[in-house]
């Protein structure tokens, strides 16, 4: 009913219904434009999966799991200073490592970063970062060497069993016959001279483990040139003597002078006695044709004729006796100014001789030397 101060109840009606269908049609838009709660665990689990799989790659990447040694041989250079980022370029470049990023990444987490070293290394192609980063930063052993150090004055027979106790490879004996790259003429030798008596200088070696005694004989020439260029031989030149006639008389020396103080006093004496055309009577000549260094020498052996018996033998031996070291070398360029021509070994005098100039003096002091020796029960008495 329709009037003042009432409602048409029909009219009413249609407008609740009307919102109320508004209402569930407005929900079920909000409803439908809402994902589907299956849907959404669905995205979550493809995102999560992704995540999953970028960190499996990014860790095989830097990892590097069941790599392999790698390719062919690659030679790189490292220069001094270059950060780990430039040599991860480098290692790049060259195909040693596949990414530069990660190859300073793992150098970052290894705590390497600092250690990478400057040099030539031969690494490889493709290889691991872990296996670059261990050739790059690890220090390379000491190279394993022979060290051999051959004395003053022993010859080359004597010098072989030094060498052979050393472990060197090789006939020492026969490789030190000659070389072609020292001529014993060139020093004054006699012609057909080719032993190397005497070149072979004594000194400290170290060899490879597979090198031989051909790379030792070389190493001595190349040190005997070395220390012979630099003594004088202005004295010994002016006395006619050559180069060679100077390696035979230290050669002498270095068997017969047991203290510093004698080398200059021997070699005077040999000098002297060379000049007065007189027999040089040392013994160690003769003992190194015998090859014979401990043994009494017998009144047969003593009466010899061979060039190296200077006892009935005026002049200087065929060749030097041994290799002198180079304070006997010196001695023999420059010998003292003393008239002497005589000496023994002084008794008590720890190897020290007593010189004279004559015969007399000579036989009071080996007679001296023979009361001491005599007192010692037969012994040499060189130390009391």
């Amino acid at each position: 009913m329709n009037g003042p101060g009432g409602f048409d109840d029909d009219a009413q009606w249609d407008r609740s219904e009307a919102e109320r269908e508004a209402a569930l049609r407005d929900r079920a838009t909000r409803r439908s434009a809402r994902p589907p709660k299956h849907g959404r665990r669905r995205t979550v689990a493809v995102i999560a999966a992704l995540a999953v799989l970028a960190a499996f790659w990014f860790c095989v990447s830097l990892f590097q799991p069941l790599h392999g040694d790698g390719g062919d041989r690659v030679t790189v250079r490292v220069p001094a200073g270059a950060s780990a980022s430039e040599v991860g370029d480098l290692l790049e470049r060259s195909g040693v490592v596949s990414s530069s990023f990660f190859f300073e990444l793992r150098a970052r987490l290894s705590g390497k970063r600092g250690d990478l070293r400057a040099g030539t290394f031969t690494l490889a192609e493709d290889m691991s970062y872990t296996a670059a980063l261990d050739t790059l930063t690890t220090v390379p052993p000491a190279p394993t060497v022979i060290r051999v150090t051959i004395p003053e004055g022993p010859s080359r027979r004597e010098v072989s069993a030094i060498v052979s106790r050393a472990g060197i490879r090789g006939d020492y004996v026969a490789a030190s016959a000659g070389s072609p790259s020292l001529s014993p003429r060139s020093y004054g030798a006699p012609k057909g001279t080719r032993t190397l008596e005497g070149f072979l200088f004594p000194a400290t070696y170290e060899l490879r483990p597979q090198q031989t005694v051909r790379t030792l004989v070389a190493q001595q020439l190349q040190a005997f040139k070395t220390n012979f260029a630099g003594v004088s031989l202005k004295r010994a030149k002016s006395k006619n003597l050559t180069r060679y006639d100077v390696l035979t008389i230290a050669s002498m020396i270095e068997r017969e002078a047991a203290t510093a103080h004698d080398r200059r006093l021997i070699s005077a004496v040999i000098y002297n006695r060379l000049k007065a055309g007189m027999a040089l009577g040392i013994d160690a000549t003769l003992r190194y044709a015998l090859n014979d260094w401990t043994h009494p020498l017998t009144s047969s052996q003593l009466a010899s004729d061979t060039p190296f018996n200077t006892r009935n033998r005026t002049g200087l031996p065929p060749t030097p006796i041994g290799n002198p070291g180079l304070a006997s070398i010196r001695a023999a360029a420059n010998p003292a100014k003393v008239p002497y021509l005589y000496y023994v070994v002084k008794p008590c005098g720890g190897g020290a001789h007593a010189f004279s100039t004559t015969d007399a003096e000579f036989q009071r002091d080996v007679a001296a030397y023979n009361r001491a020796r005599a007192e010692n029960g037969g012994n040499s008495p060189v130390n009391c």
